[in-house]
C-alpha cells in the first residue's frame, strides 16, 4: 500500500480526493496546522510561517499532493489580500522544498495544484493550451509565481506535475453553489454579457488526473484540468436552469453591479477563459467520466 501526502486537505478537492484514493487502495496523510484526528487518515503538523514541518510525513509518504493555498475569491482583493494568496502557495512549497531536502525520504512524486490563471484572467476566446503564453495580471502573476516555487523540487530528481485547474463543477463549495442558489429561487440570470468562457471540469474528473498524475510516471510537468469543451456564462446557467426545471425570465446582471460588489475580484466571474486539455487528450489515456457539462450538472444536482 502506497501513501500519498495531501497538503490542504481539508480543502474541497482535497476531501474528494481523499474519498477517492483510499477507495483505490492507498493510504492517506495529511499534512494540518490543526492536526485532528480522522477515522483512515494520519495527520501531521505543520506551520508554514515558522518554517515547521514534521518530518514523519515526508519519512512515510511515496507521493505528494499539494493543494494548500489561501482562496483566491474567498475575499476583496487588497495588498494584504494578494500578498497572502502569493504567499500561502509558494512558502508552503519552499517548506516542502527545504523539508525534502533535509530528511530521508522515498518520495516518487510531487503533484501540484496550479490554476488556468496562469494564462491571465480574461482571454476571450482566445483558445489557450498547455504551451500558450502566461498573462500580466494578478491572476497570472499567482500562478507563475506558485509552479516556479515547484522547480526546486523538480531539481532534486524528483518527478513533478502542475495541473492548472480550471472551474470545478461541485456541490461541496466553490463557484456551482452560489450559481444554484439562485436559480432555484427563480432569480438565476447570466452575469454581465453572459458571453465570457468558463472552462470547467467534475470535482471527480479533477481528482482523477491527480491520482493519474500521481500514479502513472509518464506524466510529467504542465497539464490544463479542464473538461474537454469549455462553455459560456449564459449556457452553464441556462443548462442548470433546465437541469432543476427552473424558468429563466431574468435579464443579464450588468457588468458594473460585479465590479461594484467585488471590486478587482470580478474578473474571476466577468473574466473569459477558453482553455483546452491539449497534453491530456493528445498524451494520455485519461478518460473523462463526465466530459459532457449536461451529464455533470445531472450527477451533481
Amino acid at each position: 500500500m502506497e501513501t500519498v501526502l495531501i497538503t490542504g486537505g481539508t480543502g474541497t478537492i482535497g476531501r474528494r480526493l481523499t474519498q477517492l484514493l483510499q477507495e483505490q487502495g492507498y493510504a492517506v496523510s495529511l499534512l494540518s496546522r490543526s492536526p485532528k484526528p480522522q477515522p483512515g487518515v494520519t495527520t501531521y503538523a505543520w506551520d508554514v510561517d515558522a518554517g515547521e514541518l514534521d518530518p514523519r510525513a515526508l519519512e512515510n509518504a511515496d507521493h505528494i499532493v499539494h493543494l494548500a493555498g489561501a482562496g483566491i475569491a474567498d475575499g476583496r482583493w487588497t495588498d494584504a489580500r494578494k500578498r497572502e494568496i502569493i504567499d500561502s502557495r509558494t512558502r508552503s512549497t519552499e517548506l516542502l522544498a527545504e523539508a525534502l531536502r533535509n530528511t530521508k525520504h522515498h518520495v516518487k512524486s510531487f503533484i501540484s495544484s496550479s490554476a488556468i490563471g496562469y494564462y491571465g484572467g480574461d482571454t476571450g476566446d482566445r483558445p489557450m493550451s498547455e504551451h500558450s503564453a502566461a498573462g500580466t495580471d494578478f491572476l497570472a502573476k499567482v500562478t507563475r509565481a506558485w509552479e516556479r516555487s515547484v522547480e526546486p523540487i523538480e531539481a532534486m530528481g524528483i518527478r513533478t506535475v502542475r495541473i492548472r485547474t480550471g472551474v470545478v463543477l461541485t456541490m461541496e463549495g466553490g463557484a456551482l453553489p452560489k450559481l444554484v442558489q439562485p436559480v432555484r429561487l427563480g432569480a438565476g440570470a447570466p452575469i454581465g454579457t453572459g458571453q465570457q468562457y468558463i472552462s470547467w471540469i467534475h470535482i471527480d474528473d479533477i481528482c482523477a488526473m491527480y491520482i493519474q498524475a500521481l500514479r502513472n510516471p509518464v506524466w510529467s510537468g504542465v497539464y490544463n484540468g479542464v473538461a474537454p469543451k469549455p462553455v459560456t456564462n449564459a449556457d452553464l446557467t441556462r443548462l442548470i436552469a433546465k437541469v432543476l426545471d427552473k424558468p429563466m425570465v431574468l435579464p443579464n446582471i450588468p457588468a458594473f453591479v460585479i465590479k461594484l460588489m467585488f471590486g478587482e475580484l470580478a474578473i474571476t466571474v466577468l473574466g473569459s477563459s477558453f482553455v483546452l486539455n491539449r497534453r491530456i487528450t493528445e498524451e494520455t489515456t485519461f478518460q473523462y467520466k463526465f466530459p459532457d457539462l449536461r451529464k455533470a450538472l445531472e450527477d451533481l444536482l
